[in-house]
Order: C-alpha cells, then structure tokens, then sequence
C-alpha cells in the first residue's frame, strides 16, 4: 500500500485518470477535489507509483469520523487488474473494517470482489446498482423557454436547508445524513429554486466525488420545468469549474430517465455500482435508510 501525498504526483493521477474515462470517473472526481483544497479530507491509496494497478480514495485517517456514517466514511474505486484491488483490500490498514462504510465505483468487477472480502470478515453487504449518466456540452447549453412559469428565483442552498434535505432524499432521514448533507452543502456547488418565502422547492447538490445528486422537486412545485433548470444549471457550474459533470439514476426512475433524455444527457456503458458494508456488531438495518416518496438521484 502507498498513500499517495505529493502535490506533483496527485496531480500527475489526475491526468491519467482522465485517460480512463468513464470508469476512472468517482475516483476522478475524488482527486480533482483533493487537488483542489481537499475541502473533504480525502487522500489516495494505492498498489504502486507511478504504474498503478489500483487506486482507492478515503477519508484521512486524521479526519474525525462516525463509525456509523457511510455517507462520508466513503471509498472510490478505480483498477486496471481487478486482482490488485482486491491485494489491496486484504491488505491490513486500507479499509476500516470496522466501521458502516460504502464502497462505490463504475467497475462491475468490484461488486464481486468486495462482497467476497466482506463476507470473509462477516460483513452484511448490500448493493444498489444505477445507470451512469454524464452530461455533454451540448446538454448543459441552458434556455430557459421551457420553463412553464416566469423564471423563478434561482441560487444556492445554505446549511440551512440541510433539513429539509435529509427528510426528503431516499437515502436521509437520519443524523448521519443530515450532516452529511450539511458539509456537501458548505464544500461544494449546490442550486435551488426558491419560492417567494426563500424556501426551496427544487434543488440539486454535489457530493465528495463530483457527482450531481439528490436531485428533488417538492411535489406541489412539479411539472414547472424547474428540475431541468436546477439539472442544467448545476451541470454548467460544474463545467465551468473544470469538473465532468456526472451524475446516476434509477433504472426505475422514469421520471428522472425522461428528463436526462430531454436534454441529451449520455447514458454511459457502464453502470455505477454502490456497496453498504455493515459490521456484524453494527445496529441491525442502519444502512437502509426510509425512502422518501419521488426522491431521485438527479432531477
């Protein structure tokens, strides 16, 4: 194992990551991150440098943690030889085996690799699996004639509304969430639409590897246009800041699925794929969350 903390060298990872697109992409959005004030506490690990067989990105060990949060206690994935992550998910003091935590990546080989390590340590593992979409230029060229009202106020969420947040996102409704989504909403770019009373009615954030997520649409408020505005508009900041501009859905989700497509958002050959690992003496079912009704993943 190498934890990888040179400037010079994260941001040599960062180019050649992007040469490994779209697979290479959470990790990718993790480094560009780390390369960009680490407002997160990440760090990367891996096999080897300079020639790499797999990388994993982490919180710092120095970093304050809950042993029940897999929001933030998060690992992306990336490898060339599925047989060197898994050296280096048996490798002692890589993964904090005793702690809630996620695995994700755009690789379907690391699904079965890390269920069968997991099971050796008697971890439950439960795995989500998504579309992957990205959004071209093309799709992130904004106008506004679509929308069905005037246009609204649109700006960006505050702690504030983390609340709000937490009860409405299908994977929230608990305190690990909630400040979850209170420190995605301090580091990263979010946008909302807010009715007359400054509160918000559609939004959409950026979670610690780049990815658009939660978005949401208070139902009273559908039908507007206004998930598209918040899509578009979060997309084209993240453009604008030198980031993909990625994001997953549902296969279910018709509703977001039509939205994506009416924007010509690409819908990747790979699929995004999420583990929660639960240790044995963790709190019976605490990685799934209640789902809220309409909660998506993109708008």
């Amino acid at each position: 194992m190498l934890v990888l903390n040179c400037s010079t060298k994260l941001l040599i990872l960062e180019k050649v990551l992007k040469t490994h697109f779209p697979e290479s992409l959470k990790v990718y959005g993790a480094v560009m991150n780390i390369n960009r004030g680490n407002p997160f506490q990440k760090e990367v690990v891996l096999d080897s440098w300079p020639d790499f067989k797999a990388v994993i990105t982490r919180r710092q060990k120095e970093a304050e943690t809950d042993d029940l949060d897999h929001y933030t206690n998060a690992y992306a994935v990336f490898y060339k030889d599925v047989r060197a992550y898994q050296r280096l998910l048996e490798e002692h003091d890589v993964i904090n085996w005793d702690q809630v935590f996620q695995i994700q990546g755009l690789q379907s080989e690391l699904c079965d690799v890390s269920k069968a390590v997991a099971t050796s340590k008697q971890l439950d593992v439960k795995l989500t699996s998504f579309k992957a979409v990205h959004f071209s230029p093309v799709s992130t060229q904004l106008d506004t004639s679509f929308l069905r009202t005037s246009p609204p106020r649109l700006t960006h969420l505050s702690v504030a509304d983390a609340e709000l947040l937490n009860r409405t996102w299908s994977r929230g409704g608990n305190e690990q969430c909630l400040r979850y989504i209170a420190q995605l909403i301090s580091c990263f770019p979010s946008v909302c639409v807010r009715d007359e009373e400054g509160s918000p009615v559609s939004w959409s954030i950026t979670d610690q590897f780049a990815t658009m997520c939660h978005g949401y649409t208070l139902p009273e408020h559908r039908r507007k246009g206004y998930s598209r505005l918040v899509a578009l508009t979060l997309a084209g900041k993240l453009r604008g800041r030198g980031f993909p501009c990625q994001g997953h859905v549902r296969a279910d989700n018709a509703a977001s699925l039509g939205l994506l497509r009416s924007v010509r958002a690409d819908f990747l050959p790979c699929a995004f794929h999420r583990l929660i690992l639960t240790p044995a003496a963790s709190p019976a079912g605490f990685a799934s969350s209640p789902a809220a009704p309409g909660a998506a993943s993109l708008p």
